[in-house]
């Protein structure tokens, strides 16, 4: 297994400053009660298992948590879990099931997938049909206050015409706005064709599928919007630090859920909104309806670990866009075995220069300053090879500082805290059938069957294994 060491304390080295989508700037960051930041991110639709593209927001999340532990403080995050939408109903009506057999399979793949990807676990994960009658709350509170109207078909909508801060995270005018998603479009009993429904009319097919419930306006289920907010201010309060996204939710989702939060509190929803920018394929966002998705099912049969594929994450700054390829996630293979290499070699070092300890220290905090600033991944990343490049030249020098030792690992650990991208190396259980093929090799190459010893290699490298032929012999390991 690869060495694991304990993470040092830190102490805050800089100021946390994150770009805060609501004012355009890179703001500094300080949660509300000094100690606990509260956090929103959006969870999957579990209709289907979530493609890279989600979790590349994922990931950036789980940096975002990472970083503000290391800046000191403790996270309390809720993601949520949409299990009852549009999507849901439909592929239930298509194979005569209930909403729940058509998502709690895929919630499991979700969790799998993001323990696979090394994503920590977040401190909730609520799901939309076990908080309706939050959600039923929150309907009433906006009927009370005005905010919200019945139309005659009995589903209930919020009218943006009655709150004067629409638009102000999307920068949108109320008159650029097309009728938003997940709504009927042609529903002509809505006051303003682009108000959106926070409560829906019951169909036959929600009945059937189970996904309609008592309310004081009938029988029906939340709008889309409406479940995020619920969820969020059931567990996080009126207004929340951080709330979380992709950048494809600024509008009109989180502009929606602003809406109704803050029409029924009068208090800020969110101090912060922080949103990822897409993952691409052949120059295009990855999405289910255009048939460029790739999976974490996907990274698993290509063998492609998850310490690559967050490597290949983190070297792009989360807000810009990222263009998933073959030669981008072999580099990414190759940065991680470097990266492994090191920790084994750290781990197997008894002594160094003292030297080792400045290079360590200089590391530590070069990739602290990068991830305060905004999530500054890639320059942190830089941070790390710069310092396995100078830890392995004192390495070589081989001092006797034990102490030194210690501050490289040390070094090491917050570093990887944070990115994550120490290689396992993988079950050891076939151990003995590669040992088998070294030797099969051996022979080859002894009676000058290179054919046969090349097709060995050959048949190891496609497995991911590396073998490295030197003066004492061959070794290998597993390089993905």
């Amino acid at each position: 297994m690869t060495p694991f060491y304990a993470p040092p304390s830190f102490t805050r080295m800089a100021e946390v400053r994150l770009y805060n989508t609501l004012t355009r700037t890179v703001d500094r960051f300080v949660p509300a009660d000094g100690t606990t930041v509260r956090m929103y991110t959006c969870g999957p639709t579990v209709y289907n298992p979530a493609h890279l593209g989600n979790f590349r927001t994922f990931l950036f999340e789980d940096l975002l948590r990472r970083t503000l532990r290391l800046a000191g403080w403790q996270v309390h995050q809720i993601m949520n879990l949409t299990d009852v939408d549009d999507k849901i109903i439909k592929r239930a009506s298509d194979r005569g099931l209930t909403i729940t057999d058509v998502t709690e399979p895929i919630v499991d793949t979700f969790h799998a997938d993001r323990a696979f990807l090394r994503i920590e676990d977040a401190e909730g994960y609520p799901k939309a049909t076990e908080h309706i009658d939050e959600m039923i709350d929150l309907v009433a509170r906006l009927m009370d206050r005005g905010a919200a109207y019945q139309a005659e078909d009995g589903s209930v909508y919020f009218a943006i015409d009655r709150f004067d801060g629409y638009g102000k995270l999307s920068r949108l005018d109320t008159r650029q706005i097309r009728p938003g998603a997940r709504v009927s479009h042609d529903d002509y009993s809505k006051e303003n064709a682009q108000d959106f429904a926070l409560w829906k009319a019951a169909k036959e097919e929600d009945e059937k599928a189970g996904a309609a419930w008592n309310s004081p306006w009938g029988r029906g289920r939340p709008g889309w919007h409406l479940e995020c907010s619920a969820m969020a201010m059931r567990y996080l309060g009126a207004t929340m630090d951080i709330h979380c996204g992709g950048v494809d939710l600024v509008f009109p989702h989180h502009e929606d859920e602003i809406a109704q939060s803050e029409g029924a509190t009068g208090a800020p929803f969110s101090r912060f909104w922080c949103h990822g920018e897409f993952l691409l394929t052949d120059g295009s966002k990855m999405a289910k309806r255009v048939g460029n998705v790739a999976t974490v099912a996907d990274l698993r049969e290509q063998g492609v670990s998850a310490a690559a594929f967050r490597h290949f994450v983190f070297s792009t700054h989360y807000r810009k866009q990222l263009n998933l390829s073959a030669e981008a996630l072999e580099a990414s293979i190759e940065g991680v075995r470097r990266v492994g290499d090191f920790a084994d070699r750290l781990a197997a070092a008894t002594g160094a220069t003292p030297e080792l300890a400045e290079v360590a220290a200089e590391a530590e905090r070069e990739a602290a300053e990068a991830l305060f600033d905004d999530l500054n991944a890639p320059l942190a990343m830089g941070a790390l090879f710069k310092f396995i490049k100078r830890a392995n030249a004192e390495l070589d020098r081989a001092g006797n500082d034990a102490g030194a030792i210690a501050a490289a690992r040390n070094a090491l650990a917050g570093i990887n805290g944070v990115l994550d991208v120490i290689p396992d190396h993988g079950p050891a259980d076939d151990a003995g059938e590669i040992e088998a093929m070294l030797a099969e090799r051996r022979d080859a190459r002894e009676r000058r069957d290179f054919a046969r010893s090349d097709a060995i290699r050959k048949e190891l490298e496609d497995r991911g294994i590396a073998i490295e032929d030197g003066p004492t012999g061959t070794r290998w390991k597993r390089a993905r």
